[in-house]
């Protein structure tokens, strides 16, 4: 058995990396693999991870690599932890009409830990986080919406305290209660201050 299993460093990749066998490139490289697996921006799972990564270049955090699993989705320099949630109205397949817009607000049960590789049981479950902010596509024709373009989305923040106090034990929160909650909407311009301003309300 391997003495040491502790965390692989991390390295960000260019994109040029090739696919190997017997130590020589065979063809495909790495932007090929990410243009097959991450091109359907409007997937549920790959806009959650692009919300996350809009947040992460607000708050100037674009340099820290995404830590899948952890406890929260960001950490800034201060230490607040953020938790990210997004929804669009519009999804990648067929729809007949509209999606209805709410976003997950549960407690965890656990939080997990990559730098021991071990999980913390939460009893009773909480909110871990101490901001959430919410990430709506707004943008409602198919023709031309585009998850890069950051005016097509909406941004709500708001503390986890409020949330305990305001929604409990709730699992979801709808659009206008949250539109109640956290008030106008922000641009990605003024994402960074709105964060900022959550995390030191109550």
């Amino acid at each position: 058995m391997p003495e040491d299993l502790s965390r692989v460093p991390f390295q960000f990749k260019s994109g040029n990396e090739p696919f190997r066998s017997c130590g020589r490139p065979i063809g495909p490289k790495l932007c090929d693999y990410w243009k097959w697996s991450t091109s359907d921006l409007l997937s549920n799972t790959l806009r959650g991870v692009l919300a996350e990564y809009l947040v992460a270049t607000a708050l100037g955090l674009g340099d820290k690599p995404r830590q899948e699993w952890a406890e929260s989705d960001l950490v800034m320099r201060s230490g607040t932890k953020i938790e990210i949630k997004s929804a669009a109205y519009i999804q990648s397949w067929k729809q007949r009409e509209f999606s209805i817009i709410g976003f997950n607000i549960a407690r965890k049960k656990s939080a997990w830990n990559p730098e021991t590789g071990e999980s913390t049981y939460l009893d009773p479950p909480q909110r871990v986080a101490d901001v959430y902010v919410f990430c709506l596509l707004k943008h409602r024709d198919q023709g031309t919406i585009n998850p890069l373009d950051v005016d097509q989305w909406d941004f709500y923040a708001l503390s986890a305290t409020r949330l305990d106090r305001e929604c409990a034990n709730q699992r979801t929160i709808t659009l206008g209660r949250l539109r109640k909650l956290a008030g106008e909407t922000v641009s990605y311009a003024k994402l960074a201050g709105a964060i900022q301003r959550a995390s030191k309300s109550s």
